[in-house]
């Protein structure tokens, strides 16, 4: 299983899929490979087709919920470029040049503060963090159970 963590640290609640990735990288999550960059490009569709299930953790803005959780499919983008990528359009590399579809989810993380450029994250955002981390926490920890890839 595969954990991408990415976004812009210096750029406020923008480092919210990083911060989650950083701290997942601390416990003991032994069939978990995880990574941190700091966007999405091509060459994760090579690391997406090694594994059977990716979750893609990043900020995300508007929401009125602390996270959010969801399926994702391989889908094409309106336009391609080199760098700065959607997850489906990663899976969609995935499937096109390595033959592979793993189950895919993203995990959007509310942020409140973007765009300065600061480092460290809001308190709300920081909070969000925290609700997000035990969702996933206990999530990952059902993934050896029957359904366990129910969402909620």
């Amino acid at each position: 299983m595969l954990l991408i963590g990415y976004g812009n640290p210096g750029r406020g609640d923008d480092g919210l899929g990083p911060a989650f990735s950083e701290s997942m990288a601390t416990r003991d999550l032994t069939s978990w490979t995880i990574d941190t960059d700091y966007q999405l490009v091509a060459e994760h569709a090579f690391d997406v087709s090694g594994h059977e299930l990716v979750v893609f953790a990043d900020a995300e803005i508007g929401s009125s919920e602390p996270f959010s959780f969801r399926e994702i499919k391989p889908g094409a983008p309106e336009v391609l470029g080199s760098h700065s990528l959607v997850p489906e359009t990663v899976l969609s590399l995935c499937e096109t040049l390595y033959g592979a579809a793993p189950t895919a989810f993203v995990l959007g993380i509310t942020g409140v503060e973007y765009g300065e450029v600061k480092e460290g994250l809001s308190d709300e955002a920081a909070a969000n963090l925290t609700k997000a981390q035990a969702f996933f926490l206990d999530w990952a920890g059902k993934l050896s159970t029957p359904k366990a890839l129910d969402v909620r």
